[in-house]
């Protein structure tokens, strides 16, 4: 099937409209052999709070970005290429349901479908397409992810130190190997980590030691499959602002 449309004028259009939807800010999407498999409205867990997200799977990348006016405009667009892509189920947990993780050795976070029906078509469509990705180029599937990061609301204090109380002056911080909220003394330290960044990372102190010995594996994120954050208040922000865990600390 996806050979088939590869070529066709009706999948050229529907790429196209993609593309005006981003403007000349969005990276162009037409390349021979992409096809577009499917699109939709799934809520992503930033860093602050879940927001609604327009998604684009295509058969060998994954688009995504802000809303603006829905299916007319879109920004702050984030391509990631399939064949780097794992997914795993979440158990649903309070009001968060019908979730999965998206995990990139760049970047990794959960993202929730509107039904059970919805989330199984979306985990589907990525593992048909990674799979056949993989096939065709003879790779294997990537075993190195980035941590999830877990949502400022679930930490009142430091995740490392236990003490630290955030405030409006203690500000939180993610340490980009574990994704644990930290504090500042917790997390002074800055470690290369080359699947993230071609610049020295905020990590925590637990895992600079680790890493500067290492110690590799004891590092690995511990809570990359469970949320506990309700959703308090309902998803009306679907404005043009920065994802939270795309720009800060």
């Amino acid at each position: 099937m996806v050979d088939r449309l590869a070529n066709s004028e009706a999948n050229t259009r529907r790429i196209n409209i993609v593309e005006n939807c981003f403007g000349a800010a969005g990276q162009p999407l037409t390349i021979p052999g992409r096809v577009l498999i499917g699109e939709g409205v799934l809520t992503k867990l930033c860093r602050k709070k879940p927001k609604a997200r327009q998604f684009f799977l295509f058969n060998d990348i994954l688009v995504y970005g802000n809303i603006v006016i829905q299916k007319k405009k879109y920004n702050k667009q984030h391509i990631i290429p399939l064949e780097n892509v794992t997914i795993d189920s979440i158990k649903d947990e309070g009001d968060l349901r019908n979730g999965w993780l998206i995990k990139t050795p760049t970047k990794s976070f959960a993202v929730y479908a509107a039904t059970a029906t919805e989330k199984s078509e979306w985990m589907n469509h990525i593992n048909k397409c990674v799979t056949d990705l993989l096939s065709k180029s003879g790779k294997t599937p990537s075993n190195e992810h980035a941590a999830v990061w877990v949502p400022d609301s679930e930490a009142t204090v430091c995740m490392r130190c236990q003490r630290a109380k955030f405030t409006p002056v203690n500000r939180r911080h993610h340490c980009r190997k574990c994704g644990f909220v930290v504090c500042g003394p917790c997390s002074e330290k800055r470690f290369l980590l080359p699947s993230q960044s071609s610049k020295p990372v905020r990590i925590c102190d637990f895992c600079y030691d680790l890493l500067s010995t290492g110690d590799m594996a004891t590092c690995q994120p511990t809570r990359s499959d469970s949320y506990s954050q309700s959703l308090k208040s309902p998803l009306n922000d679907v404005s043009d602002d920065d994802d939270d865990d795309d720009s800060s600390d």
